[in-house]
C-alpha cells in the first residue's frame, strides 16, 4: 500500500503534528539566536540536544504514520487521495475470500468460475482457497490466516459446522463479514447463508423424482457425501419426511458415504447391488457420486436399477444419453460461485439491507431473502432433453 494513501482525517493530523515539531524546532532555534549570549560548550550541547529531541519527535511521528498504513486492518478504510474528476480514489481493492469444501471437487471447479467473474464485474481480489479434499481442521486453519491478514469478507461452504463455527465467530468479533454457502454454520457464527436452494425444496425434487421412476413402489439406497456434512444430512432427514407423508410405497434401504469421491462412490453402489439385491433405485446427493454409481450400475449389467441425484451436467452427460442416469437435480453452479463474491463483497461494503425480503445481485437480478438467508433459486431437473443445453 502506498505511504500517501491515508484516510484524509488521519492525514491531517499527521501533517499538524509534523508542523508543529517543526515551528517547535525552528523557535528554539530563533530564540536562542537572539536572546543568548554567544554558547558556551555547555550551553551549545544544552542547544544541540534540544535540536536532536524536536528531530527525533518528528521521526517519530513519520514511524507512526508509516506503521499505521503498512497494519493489514488499516487497509479497511477509505484513501485521502482524489481521482481527476474529484471523487475519492481508492487504491485498497477489496478482498473477498472464497473456501469450496474441497478444490479438486468438480462441483466447486464450476462454482469457482462464476467467482472470478463476480470478482472481475466488481474489481475485487478473489482468495478462493480451501482443503484438497474434506477436511474440517483445514478449513478452520485457513479462516484462522484470512482473520490475521485482515480479509474484507469470508465465504464458506462449511464441511462440519461444529467445528468451524467458533473460528467464524472470532472472524467476525474482528469486524469481517462472515457469509456461508453450499452448507451452513451455526446461525450466530454467520451474517448470512447463501442457499442454492431450500433443503426441503432439493428433497421435494429428488424423492418425487424416485417416485415417478419407481411408480410400483419399492427399495432405494442413498449414497451422499460425508456423513457429517450438514447440507446432506439435512436432505435426507427431508427425503425421509417425504417418503413418510406422501409415497409410503417407497422404502429407504440404507445410506452410505462417499466422501465426495467418485471411486468410492463406485464401490459402495457395487457393495449396495450385492446386499441389496431388491434395491431399484440409487439416489446420488454428492456431485461426484452420481457418475461413479452410473459406472457401477452400468458394469453390473443390471437394467432395472435406475440412478438419480444431483451433480453436473458435465460429468453425467455420457450417463444420461446411456439411459443409466434418468435425471440428475441442481442449479446453475456458476452463478452460485458468482453469488458467493458478490453477496461477501455487499456484506463488507454494508449494503445488505437488514430485514429485506430481496437482493439484487449484478446479473443475478433480484434474489428473494428469507431472514439471514439469500436464495439462489428453484432447483433444475436436467434429463435427456435439455441436458446439451448446459455448459456447466
Amino acid at each position: 500500500m502506498h505511504l500517501l494513501a491515508l484516510p484524509s482525517e488521519l492525514t491531517g493530523v499527521l501533517t499538524g503534528l509534523l508542523l508543529l515539531a517543526i515551528i517547535t524546532l525552528d523557535r528554539l532555534r530563533s530564540k536562542s539566536a537572539r536572546s543568548e549570549p554567544p554558547p558556551t560548550p555547555a550551553t551549545q550541547r544544552s542547544l544541540t540536544k534540544r535540536r536532536i529531541v524536536a528531530a527525533v519527535g518528528a521521526l517519530a511521528v513519520l514511524a507512526f504514520a508509516l506503521i499505521v498504513t503498512m497494519h493489514p486492518r488499516f487497509e479497511r478504510f477509505g484513501m485521502g487521495q482524489k481521482n481527476s474528476d474529484g471523487t475519492a480514489a481508492h487504491a485498497h481493492r477489496p478482498v473477498i475470500a472464497v473456501m469450496p469444501k474441497a478444490k479438486g471437487d468438480p462441483y466447486f471447479i464450476s462454482a469457482r468460475a462464476g467467482a472470478e467473474e463476480a470478482a472481475r464485474s466488481l474489481d475485487v481480489d478473489l482468495i478462493w482457497d480451501g482443503p484438497t479434499s474434506l477436511d474440517a481442521s483445514q478449513q478452520n486453519e485457513l479462516v484462522e490466516n484470512w482473520i490475521t491478514r485482515g480479509v474484507d469478507a469470508i465465504v464458506v461452504a462449511v464441511e462440519n459446522k461444529g467445528s468451524i463455527s467458533t473460528v467464524l465467530r472470532k472472524a467476525r468479533q474482528h469486524g469481517i463479514p462472515v457469509l456461508t454457502w453450499d452448507a451452513d454454520a451455526e446461525h450466530d457464527a454467520r451474517d448470512y447463508f447463501l442457499n442454492q436452494a431450500t433443503p426441503e425444496g432439493i428433497a421435494n425434487t429428488l424423492t418425487d423424482e424416485a417416485a415417478r421412476l419407481m411408480p410400483n413402489g419399492g427399495q432405494f439406497a442413498i449414497i451422499t457425501g460425508a456423513l457429517s456434512a450438514a447440507n446432506q444430512n439435512e436432505w435426507i432427514a427431508f427425503i425421509k419426511k417425504r417418503v413418510a407423508e406422501k409415497y409410503p410405497h417407497l422404502t429407504l434401504a440404507t445410506v452410505q458415504p462417499s466422501d465426495d469421491d467418485r471411486d468410492k462412490a463406485f464401490t459402495q453402489t457395487q457393495t449396495i447391488l450385492k446386499v441389496f439385491p431388491q434395491v431399484k433405485l440409487i439416489m446420488d446427493i454428492s456431485a461426484p457420486a452420481v457418475p461413479g454409481s452410473a459406472e457401477a450400475v452400468q458394469q453390473s449389467g443390471r437394467k432395472d436399477v435406475d440412478v438419480i441425484g444431483l451433480s453436473l451436467p458435465s460429468i453425467c452427460r455420457p450417463y444420461v444419453h446411456s439411459g443409466v442416469v434418468e435425471t440428475i437435480v441442481l442449479w446453475n453452479t456458476r452463478d452460485l460461485g458468482y453469488l458467493t463474491v458478490y453477496a461477501g463483497w455487499l456484506a463488507s461494503q454494508n449494503k445488505i439491507p437488514h430485514g429485506a425480503t430481496s437482493l439484487s445481485v449484478g446479473r443475478l437480478g433480484n434474489l428473494d431473502m428469507h431472514g439471514s438467508e439469500i436464495i439462489l433459486g428453484k432447483p433444475l431437473l436436467i434429463n435427456k432433453a435439455n441436458i446439451d443445453h448446459l455448459n456447466f
